[in-house]
């Protein structure tokens, strides 16, 4: 293997050796608390120009394949882990991880000190980072480079993921629902679960209007994940499907694109919150939920009460137990509620896979 270095714009440097594709990639330094589903991870389009380091000591010991992919590729920027399995073991798995990467395209880094840089980023917060295999520059001239490289504050990002033609998952078994699911960095699992529930699921260009949407003959509105700055983002298509009383459901992303619909800022965290066991409260029935999440910005929403929107009032129905932050909105007066994390339980937790019972419930009164 070649030797290779993790450069952080802060001028901290990790030594190690490749690991996937070599070459060099540059992207936001974030850190995975999941202990499983790495597949699922690197095929999320949230994860779009970040280079992300798995906290989970051993990476790749089910190998990868061609079921758990979350899109039609990997987005992550650069991947970092400790100890690669030097073996597959799972007989579900067509390949190994670092041949997948390489497949990819993935520059990645293995480094002894996964731990020192998680620390690192929980003291100092994310940043942009640079990996390099084999680098012939000096480390001051890689620190520069890193440096120049964008951020993620300010990035629109959701149109470089999101599907250029709509397209329908049919509903399983009969339908019940027509939904028009606005993509902006959608998973494959969440179509998915609609359907599962009854839904007839029409994707749409993250460019849709509130006609494109209206031309679906929607029951209700779904705006998923996605990468980037939530200020950069247009939602006067979402606020007229607030102001037409449509139903809306949106986790992750469109749950920062509700908030500001409504009238709130966003802002991005220190470091994130990026794996599959976040502690999240509902507000209204005091009930924990370890949950799935990949977020770097949250919604600035008041914790104590209901406060007034264009739409009537709104509440804060969710709340991270870690750190306090807005984990889910919802209109007191329309239908319209989200959360700031992923139902679709792909690769899992399943506590919050009701959710999409509640969208098909709001739906079903919304028709009666």
């Amino acid at each position: 293997m070649n030797t290779a270095v993790l450069v952080l714009e802060d001028g901290r440097v990790f030594h190690g050796t490749s690991y996937g594709a070599e070459g060099e990639t540059f992207g936001e330094m974030v850190f995975n608390t999941g202990m499983t589903g790495y597949q699922e991870t690197l095929t999320d389009p949230s994860y779009h120009r970040q280079i992300v380091a798995m906290t989970a000591p051993h990476i790749g010991n089910t190998g990868v394949n061609d079921e758990d992919p979350e899109s039609g590729r990997v987005w992550v920027a650069g991947y970092v882990v400790r100890e690669p399995s030097r073996i597959v073991s799972n007989w579900r798995a067509n390949r190994s991880l670092d041949d997948y990467l390489k497949e990819q395209g993935v520059v990645g880094i293995a480094i002894s000190g996964t731990r020192a840089l998680t620390r690192h980023l929980r003291e100092r917060g994310a940043m942009r980072a640079g990996i390099f295999t084999s680098p012939a520059e000096p480390v001051e001239a890689l620190v520069e480079r890193v440096r120049n490289a964008p951020g993620m504050e300010g990035a629109d990002l959701a149109g470089e993921v999101a599907t250029t033609e709509p397209y329908v998952v049919p509903a399983i078994g009969a339908k019940r629902f027509t939904v028009a699911a606005v993509d902006l960095g959608i998973k494959g699992m969440t179509p998915q679960r609609m359907a599962e529930r009854g839904c007839e699921v029409h994707v749409l260009p993250a460019t849709a209007t509130f006609e494109d949407i209206m031309a679906v003959g929607p029951d209700g509105v779904f705006f998923s994940n996605g990468p980037g700055d939530p200020a950069t983002a247009d939602v006067s298509a979402l606020r007229s499907v607030l102001e037409a009383g449509v139903p809306f459901f949106g986790i992750c992303f469109g749950n920062q694109l509700f908030g500001r619909a409504l009238g709130l800022s966003t802002y991005k965290l220190r470091y994130g919150h990026r794996g599959v066991n976040q502690p999240v409260q509902d507000v209204r029935t005091g009930k924990v939920e370890i949950s799935a999440h990949n977020h770097g910005f949250a919604v600035q929403a008041p914790l104590d009460g209901p406060f007034e929107t264009a739409f009537g009032q709104a509440e804060v129905s969710h709340v991270n137990l870690n750190d306090r932050c807005v984990e889910g909105l919802r209109l007191l007066d329309r239908p319209a509620f989200s959360v700031q994390y992923h139902p679709e339980a792909a690769a899992g937790p399943h506590d919050a896979a009701y959710l999409f019972d509640e969208f098909c419930e709001v739906m079903s009164r919304a028709q009666a």
